[in-house]
């Protein structure tokens, strides 16, 4: 992923980036709901093996893709070639190291999608059995991940026209109201929804913003070495927050979950406005 969106904002001008990278956000979403109906279908066609090996095409497709972009994207007439190490201290300089504290809060809170399904299976069990219960939070799992890709492109559109920090931070709002949700809600399918579509909402400003904002305050020379670490900060934040909340949630209450994580929102709200406004490149 790093390389990938190092790549995407060297071929793409700075006043796209949003579009970009909501675009590739919103694709990314939208596989996440094609991709599971599609191998059900083929499961049900061809069988399991059938459905494995004919999911070496989509990847096969994407590497050639990939290879066919790079050829035809425009080369420096001299390429420096700089040793290979990750640079994190030049990364952590500025508006950039600022808002990384921003970011890493949220990350910090935003918990893996899984307690979101099973918040929404537990709460719906009483009187309609766990297998109903189950196929339900999954149906609203698929409407968090449609409301992500509906809300990557305009989310990226706004971030280019007025700054990506406060897409980020609309964002940032918009998972606070549904984990509150999640903590308060009780076995309504239409209130459970809506804290599914806000989450889902939430998911697809955050990521493309965080994006669009490394690739608008990192130096060209230092990308590679910034999306590097906006991914270690994603993976290790959610690593943590989901484990912070599963051990609250077992041993206090679903609630308290939701409430450290909603907490977290409101400390990655206070980063992101010391961090600044994210829209020149400095």
């Amino acid at each position: 992923m790093p390389a990938r969106n190092a790549l995407l904002a060297d071929v793409v001008p700075a006043s796209a980036y949003g579009r970009a990278y909501g675009f590739e956000r919103a694709m990314d979403n939208l596989g996440a709901i094609g991709g599971p109906l599609l191998a059900l279908a083929l499961v049900a066609l061809v069988g399991v093996r059938g459905a494995i090996l004919l999911s070496v095409v989509p990847g096969l497709l994407a590497v050639a893709a990939i290879i066919y972009a790079i050829r035809r994207t425009a080369r420096p007439a001299e390429v420096e070639r700089p040793p290979l190490r990750i640079r994190v201290r030049p990364v952590l300089r500025g508006r950039l190291g600022r808002l990384m504290v921003g970011i890493g809060a949220f990350e910090l809170g935003n918990v893996a999608a899984t307690l979101l399904i099973l918040r929404a299976t537990e709460l719906l069990e009483p009187g309609r059995g766990q297998d109903s219960a189950a196929q339900l939070a999954l149906l609203l799992y698929v409407a968090y991940n449609a409301a992500a890709t509906f809300a990557s492109v305009p989310a990226g559109r706004l971030g280019d026209r007025r700054g990506m920090v406060g897409v980020l931070s609309a964002g940032v709002v918009a998972f606070a109201l549904a984990y509150v949700g999640f903590a308060l809600v009780g076995a309504s399918v239409a209130a459970l929804a809506g804290c599914f579509l806000l989450a889902g909402v939430g998911i697809g400003c955050v990521e493309t913003a965080e994006h669009g904002a490394v690739a608008t305050l990192a130096p060209e020379g230092l990308r590679g070495s910034a999306f590097g670490l906006l991914a270690a900060v994603q993976s290790f934040g959610n690593l943590v927050a989901s484990a912070v909340a599963g051990l609250l949630w077992t041993f206090a209450s679903p609630g308290v979950a939701f409430g450290y994580a909603a907490a977290l929102m409101g400390l990655a709200l206070v980063g992101l406005a010391a961090g600044g406004a994210v829209r020149e490149r400095p």
